[in-house]
């Protein structure tokens, strides 16, 4: 299904869209797309940087590890450090010499080459909100440590931003997320993830599903049976009709927002490619297993997909399993036994999706033109705790890069011997943001007008990571 925040939109007399869609007769056009499908471009100013690394990315998957990956047992393994710190997992060479990886992730050793790992990522917040709200808006929470809540006075994310002020005129999607939002138990959404202060125009296209069931599809992006393409172009003429008596007898800003909602709607399903980029059966056999058949990896395969179809910036978050509301150490979040979850679920999952989409993607010539960011909240404590798992840890992580031109085989920063804190080259949330505004066309120092009119920096101060750039 399609969604996009967690209110309804209602018009200025207290009416739904759907209510209005009701009235004014249009549910007779037998098409459904149950929620508001639209990306507002506000104003926004952008000075070009002269740099040729400006604007090299035409896409972007960001591929977002809820919970908080370990680094220790993925990208910066401490194999010289005592027991209780490095674990028990091994060390592993990869294709860069000098570069290692838990053995956990031989896969992703393999395409090490292709990759710029950062390992001096920080926040110092060890709440998964707070610091996840750092990570993927670029700005910190007002409520520091604590965990909190979405809100309609959060920054918008990235993902919105990027969907708003640079759509691709590709596809009729700008920005999307999947298979499903962020949320801290019992299902608290996390705040940062839609457009925030811009409102519902911003918000990213959040599609919930799991691609890995079988006879996958999502509602509404199939023309009902017995509807040609040639009838539905003749029921949008009729929306259009129906829509400008509407604007008529309500002349504001609400109603011709539904108006043009609606009509993203339809282009969504008119939009051939972009419903080609859902039909996984096009897909052999062999590479959906190589992606692996369970949601993550077919949400990644979806992603990239997606990415062939013209969405800019598609995001995937690490879903949950069934029960997982209820567990200790839900997703990456392996306060208990991190262990037996690494080596037994999570790194194996997590390995096989990515190495297959880096490789997948070089060989379909689009890596050069694709930014993949992987990134959690935050890491994991150095110290394994009584019940041998490892807690929040914002103060040093791990995270991942590949493809737009940020250069292979590099390793940015670097952690002290446990693993705690960064001994070189800090990086925090703004400046990763700034790098993939900047490798996305978008100047890092910019400004777009919120619904007041009001100018607002697109970054909190950040600058683009000097090493990914090529400079």
């Amino acid at each position: 299904m399609f969604s996009l925040g967690h209110q309804t939109v209602r018009l200025c007399d207290g009416l739904s869209r759907r209510e209005m869609i009701r009235l004014g007769g249009l549910s007779c056009l037998g098409v459904s797309l149950p929620h508001l499908l639209e990306t507002h471009v506000r104003a926004a100013t952008t000075k070009i940087i002269p740099r040729e690394s400006f604007g090299r990315a035409k896409s972007c998957l960001l591929i977002f590890l809820g919970g908080g990956p370990p680094q220790h047992e993925t990208f910066d393994p401490k194999p010289e450090a005592p027991l209780e710190i490095r674990g028990e997992f091994r060390a592993l060479r990869t294709k860069v010499p000098g570069m290692q990886f838990s053995e956990l992730l031989p896969r992703t050793a393999q395409i090490a080459d292709r990759l710029a790992v950062i390992r001096s990522m920080t926040t110092d917040v060890n709440s998964h909100s707070s610091s996840g709200y750092w990570m993927i808006t670029g700005y910190p929470h007002p409520a520091g440590q604590a965990e909190t809540q979405a809100s309609s006075e959060d920054w918008p994310s990235l993902t919105a931003v990027v969907g708003a002020l640079k759509p691709n005129p590709r596809s009729p999607f700008s920005s999307v997320i999947l298979p499903e939002p962020m949320v801290n138990n019992p299902s608290i959404p996390w705040p940062g993830q839609d457009g925030g202060l811009m409102g519902p125009t911003w918000h990213p296209q959040m599609i919930k599903c799991d691609p890995s069931a079988p006879q996958f599809q999502i509602d509404g992006m199939t023309l009902p049976e017995g509807l040609s393409e040639v009838r539905l172009t003749e029921r949008v003429g009729l929306m259009k009709q129906l829509d400008q008596h509407f604007l008529r007898v309500a002349d504001n800003e609400q109603m011709a927002a539904v108006v043009r909602s609606q009509q993203q709607a339809f282009d969504v399903v008119r939009s051939s490619a972009t419903r080609a980029a859902f039909d996984l059966e096009r897909e052999s056999a062999s590479a959906r297993d190589r992606y692996g058949r369970h949601k993550f990896g077919q949400s990644v395969l979806l992603a990239r997909r997606m990415i062939e179809a013209g969405v800019r910036l598609v995001q995937v978050n690490w879903p949950r399993e069934p029960g997982s509301l209820t567990m200790n150490n839900p997703m990456w979040d392996t306060h208990t036994d991190n262990a037996g979850r690494v080596r037994d679920v999570l790194c194996p999952t997590f390995d096989g999706a990515f190495a297959t989409l880096i490789t997948d993607l070089e060989e379909r010539g689009l890596l050069d033109e694709t930014l993949v960011v992987v990134m959690g909240e935050f890491g994991r404590s150095p110290k394994i705790n009584t019940s041998g798992g490892r807690d929040h840890w914002g103060h040093c992580f791990s995270i991942a890069l590949a493809g737009a031109g940020t250069g292979g085989g590099q390793l940015i920063g670097a952690s002290d011997r446990d693993g705690a804190y960064p001994v070189s080259r800090p990086i925090r949330p703004p400046d990763l943001v700034a790098t993939i505004f900047h490798l996305l066309g978008l100047d890092p120092r910019g400004e777009f007008l919120d619904p007041l009119g009001r100018p607002r920096l697109l970054t909190n101060g950040g600058n683009p990571i000097r090493e990914l750039l090529g400079a």
